[in-house]
């Protein structure tokens, strides 16, 4: 079975966004690129809204829809969220709007939510029970069955509304396909696994699918309300119990949303601090209207629970067949077994991080863990490396950037836009004789050296090896300036060329000498050669050339 939520990793940009938002740290590092490790992931959908690059992307089911539209009667259940989502439609628009994509009829999966409702009252009846954690939210049912098996127990031993409707629509309705539509992730899973519910598809699939079909989903000013629709407050915090009869005084009646809340109160119940409660356990902060796929609709929690409010009746749907016995189940999924490193491997792990010193353990949660020490863990794991440390990042850059700034031959200067110096290293001072960076960072560069190259380098000039003589300073340099649009700053290299220079000129000094002496021996020699010139005949000549020619030798060595 293909995974219901799985990562791209082409375009990651190492935000670390979604490791911060997982509660359960189900992400892993390899090659600078986020995945999901499915082992540990329940499904919540944090990791899915929160990737900046919508690199998390969900299963696509419409065509198995599809295919079993084709095949036979293929009933919708419909997530009570979707009044929240579609705020302009009702019961009556969604499901003439559905028909018109095969389906053979639409009916409120808060049909299966009074159904369930009914068994937790049921549960509470038992003495024997002492905490008992609603059902309905799959991601929280992986997350206990994975990541605290020993609160299984707790967990309400009925199917979840979509399950406990898709069993009633196929004892209604031989050979009934069903196909659960809603804001959730995870229910995808919970269907793969469930013998009543055929397909899942989100509400974004639907957008998809209608946009492609060219159908727009039918409005209504005036929502069909109906008395026995209580159970559509299902979808909002604390709308279960709103349903429920909580008489008896024997428990308290609890609500937790949010996968943050939902861990602390597992760990309170393993380590035996809750007793005698019924606990509505939502893994969406404000529940299924604030769902990983309605999330991205924008709307408040609070406007999306009005909306619930105004929509949902007063007493309990009908519905008939289905019984108590009829949706027990059982929730035992394997949980997931970590090596938990020792505490000497973790102190190894910390000094490779550079936090052997416990002061330099920080624990900020750049990286996305809440401690280094977890940090630790997660490295020993292979889920995260070394380098997810932005404050340890910054040191190492920083030294990089100092260590190159202050070793380097050549005098750096960083320049703003208005030519305020920002940083200069102690090359550059010693070259322009201050004492120390601090004399001048901070001031105009004119206060230092002509600004005419470097009004032109903001220009768009390029100064590039420029031959220039400070005679303030008695220097020769050789510059190069450059603009760096995106940061805005103006960098300039200056290398001091002073000792080449003059051991240039005391070279040209020395051939200008040698060639001088050179002339006044030609000139000399000439004059004897004239006055033997008789004796020589054609000697007089050869030699003028000789001599020629070591002149031209001493001038071109000095070239």
């Amino acid at each position: 079975m293909e995974r219901c939520l799985v990562s791209k990793t082409d375009n990651c940009k190492n935000c670390y966004k979604c490791i911060r938002s997982c509660r359960i740290k189900a992400i892993s590092f390899e090659n600078d690129r986020a995945s999901i490790i499915h082992e540990d992931c329940v499904l919540c959908g944090s990791c899915y809204n929160i990737c900046p690059q919508r690199l998390k992307v969900v299963r696509n089911d419409v065509d198995k829809v599809k295919a079993l539209i084709a095949k036979g009667k293929t009933y919708v259940s419909l997530a009570p969220s979707f009044v929240s989502y579609y705020s302009e439609s009702d019961i009556l628009c969604m499901k003439e709007t559905l028909k018109k994509l095969g389906f053979a009829d639409v009916e409120e999966t808060a049909l299966g939510a009074t159904i369930v409702k009914n068994a937790y009252d049921r549960l509470l009846e038992d003495k024997d029970r002492d905490v008992i954690i609603s059902s309905c939210c799959h991601a929280v049912n992986i997350l206990i069955q994975k990541h605290y098996p020993e609160c299984r127990k707790y967990l309400a031993d009925v199917l979840s509304p979509m399950c406990a409707h898709g069993l009633n629509l196929k004892q209604r309705f031989d050979n009934a396909n069903v196909v659960f539509i809603g804001p959730c992730i995870a229910k995808k899973d919970e269907g793969d696994h469930s013998e009543y519910i055929d397909a899942v598809l989100t509400f974004e699939e639907l957008d998809e699918w209608l946009e492609k079909e060219g159908i727009e989903v039918m409005t209504t000013e005036n929502k069909e309300v109906r008395e026995r629709s209580k159970a559509r407050l299902f979808p909002e915090s604390g709308g279960i119990l709103k349903t429920m009869k909580c008489e008896n005084k024997e428990y308290d009646y609890l609500v937790v949303d949010g996968m943050k809340n939902c861990i602390s109160a597992l760990n309170d119940l393993r380590e035996g601090k809750l007793h005698k409660c019924f606990i509505e356990m939502s893994s969406c902060q404000g529940s299924c209207v604030a769902g990983p796929i309605a999330k991205r609709k924008k709307r408040s929690i609070l406007a999306s629970t009005h909306m619930i409010n105004q929509y949902a009746g007063n007493q309990d749907f009908d519905y008939e067949l289905t019984t108590m016995d009829d949706i027990r189940t059982a929730y035992d999924r394997s949980a997931i077994q970590h090596r938990q490193p020792s505490e000497e491997e973790i102190e190894a792990m910390l000094g490779k991080m550079g936090k052997k010193d416990p002061k330099d353990r920080i624990n900020c949660g750049c990286c996305g863990y809440d401690s280094c020490k977890d940090k630790a863990r997660a490295i020993i794991r292979g889920y995260a490396n070394i380098d997810m440390c932005l404050p340890l990042l910054m040191e190492k850059s920083q030294s990089l950037a100092n260590n190159i700034v202050n070793n380097t031959p050549n005098g750096l200067m960083v320049l703003d836009e208005e030519l305020n110096i920002g940083l200069i290293n102690n090359t550059m001072c010693k070259l322009l004789s201050l004492n120390s960076p601090d004399t001048v960072t901070g001031q105009h560069i004119a206060m230092i050296l002509d600004p005419s190259d470097f009004f032109e380098a903001l220009e768009g000039k390029k100064i590039a090896g420029k031959y220039e003589y400070l005679s303030e300073y008695e220097k020769y340099i050789e510059k190069t300036i450059s603009y760096d649009e995106k940061f805005k700053v103006l960098v300039a290299v200056f290398r001091d060329i002073t000792e080449e220079e003059l051991q240039k000129q005391e070279k040209f000094k020395i051939i200008n000498n040698t060639v001088s002496i050179t002339d006044s021996l030609l000139e000399q020699n000439m004059r004897s050669v004239h006055e033997i010139a008789s004796l020589l005949g054609e000697t007089a000549a050869e030699t003028k050339i000789a001599l020629e020619k070591l002149k031209g030798l001493v001038k071109s060595d000095g070239e």
